[in-house]
């Protein structure tokens, strides 16, 4: 299958590193025009040379502002005032005691993880459903699902996630616009070596650590692994595509058959 996002502008939030860079790089390599966001000016340049090594030629825009702000998605509409791929990637996580959780954080793992994503959505929706053609995407996660008992407040964002996906979809009806959600598994990053470590022995090389992690956290993965990031990036561009055209208002499991469930 050959995608081809020549003429698309793509705006991917929290893209400077794993899953949020992979999905960068690969709507770039696919020809799109692609935004890269973080909230800090030096790294998101630091990242667009790096992006840019892994796809030569690419037309990336560097894009620094906090979106879980109502300033920073003014500024990123500043940079790109029109976005034809919205791809909300953002997400804070981490574990913690669910009794010991403050009610600051619960706020802080919805405001980040989820109106971020409806702020932007409210914000560049109306262009596509105008312009008759647009691909908004939610990275979610298998903990929307099936909610870990050690964070609980990022499996409730991620739950939220799947609603405000589906609900946007129904908004954006017949207007040649869809809406979707991805459902990450457990995805092999930065963020998520510190997070293993902090669940199993600091001591053991990675590859061990990561076995033991699954073997102990995550046993119902089929996969026995963690996802590379490129692997989701894959599902996304193709959400991204033409192709994709007949495929809306779904959640899209790229989780390795962690979730034990016959249905998407």
């Amino acid at each position: 299958m050959h995608i081809d996002l020549t003429g698309r502008t793509a705006l991917v939030t929290g893209s400077t590193q794993g899953i949020g860079a992979a999905i960068a790089v690969a709507l770039a390599r696919a020809g799109a025009r692609v935004g890269v966001n973080g909230r800090d000016e030096r790294r998101v340049a630091d990242s667009v040379e790096s992006l840019a090594a892994q796809a030569p030629g690419a037309d990336l825009v560097a894009v620094a502002a906090d979106v879980s702000r109502e300033e920073g998605a003014a500024r990123v509409r500043e940079v790109l005032p029109q976005v034809d791929i919205l791809v909300n990637n953002l997400g804070v996580f981490g574990s913690a005691d669910p009794l010991e959780i403050t009610d600051d954080e619960w706020r802080r793992y919805f405001e980040v993880n989820v109106l971020a994503a409806v702020r932007l959505t409210r914000q560049y929706l109306p262009g596509m459903t105008e312009r008759g053609w647009g691909r908004v995407q939610y990275v979610a996660s298998d903990s929307a699902v099936v909610i870990p008992a050690e964070m609980i407040h990022y499996g409730m964002s991620k739950t939220a996630l799947l609603a405000v996906s589906r609900g946007f979809a129904k908004a954006a009806a017949g207007t040649g616009v869809t809406v979707n959600s991805v459902i990450a598994g457990p995805t092999h990053s930065g963020g998520v070596e510190d997070f293993v470590y902090e669940l199993v022995d600091r001591d053991l090389p990675w590859e061990d650590a990561q076995r033991a992690f699954m073997r102990e956290h995550r046993p119902q993965s089929l996969l026995q692994r963690l996802i590379e990031p490129e692997e989701i990036a894959h599902m996304v561009v193709y959400l991204s595509s033409e192709q994709a055209s007949a495929t809306t208002g779904g959640a899209l499991r790229v989780d390795g058959g962690y979730v034990d469930s016959i249905l998407p």
